[in-house]
């Protein structure tokens, strides 16, 4: 395991500092590999606060180009980027946000094809999508490979989250059996802050040992209220995809 440096103990002191946590969480943040699945509304605060927490490798990967109508959300892009790679541009930006960590983006679209190897050897899977035939096939992977993935959601005002562990809680599609219909939806940019944030958190808890994970629980904030509430999950021991672990 590779150990911590000078400017590690200085970077992140103020999470080192933090009870059960320590220098030993911080060494598995930087020996750590995340898997985030788009460079969107999501994907953005996503991948900014795993790199500035210190997770070793990050891979990204994203198909899209970015459009003006993407700034209302995607803070990791900016007007100049317009007609760029969100890929290139999330480069870019995580690179200069924390240059000691790997920063790896991917201008590709997933695929049933190629999941498998686009995840390669990731310690966790972030769902940082907007359609759910991608975030099935992801959990798919996730399964065949039994790492977490960690999915998160938004409309409107509105966002879910919660942790899938292959074996053990409800995979994504014992939660939703069946995919809503496609949408343009609507998205204002602080609710994939939230939920995004609370991604990362989740994948940190994880990685480190600490807290108790949003397992077979399915967080869900209401912007509209202000409200947050838990749905506890059961897994479906006959689901064709995860029952057999």
């Amino acid at each position: 395991m590779e150990a911590l440096t000078e400017n590690d103990l200085k970077r992140y002191n103020r999470q080192i500092i933090m009870p059960g946590f320590g220098e030993a969480g911080q060494r598995k943040l930087k020996n750590s590999k995340v898997f985030v699945a788009g460079a969107g509304g999501l994907g953005s605060p996503v991948s900014v606060y795993l790199a500035v927490a210190g997770i070793g490798h990050i891979k990204m990967v994203d198909h899209d180009v970015i459009e003006l109508s993407n700034l209302n959300r995607q803070i990791l892009h900016w007007d100049m980027n317009i007609g760029k790679k969100k890929a290139e541009s999330a480069h870019e930006k995580l690179s200069k946000i924390n240059p000691d960590i790997d920063i790896e983006a991917i201008y590709k679209t997933i695929s049933a094809d190629n999941v498998d190897e686009l995840v390669g050897n990731a310690d966790v899977i972030v769902d940082a999508m907007d359609n759910f035939p991608t975030r099935y096939i992801l959990n798919d992977s996730a399964i065949k490979k039994k790492i977490p993935f960690v999915h998160g959601a938004i409309w409107g005002m509105e966002g879910r989250a919660t942790t899938i562990i292959p074996g053990k809680t409800a995979c994504l599609r014992c939660i939703f059996p069946e995919a809503p219909k496609p949408e343009v939806f609507p998205v204002f940019g602080a609710a994939p802050g939230l939920i995004g944030c609370l991604q990362v958190i989740e994948v940190i808890k994880y990685l480190s040992g600490i807290g108790n994970l949003l397992t077979n629980k399915l967080l869900i904030f209401d912007g509209l209220t202000s409200e947050i509430s838990q749905m506890y999950l059961q897994r479906n021991a006959n689901c064709k995809y995860c029952g057999h672990l």
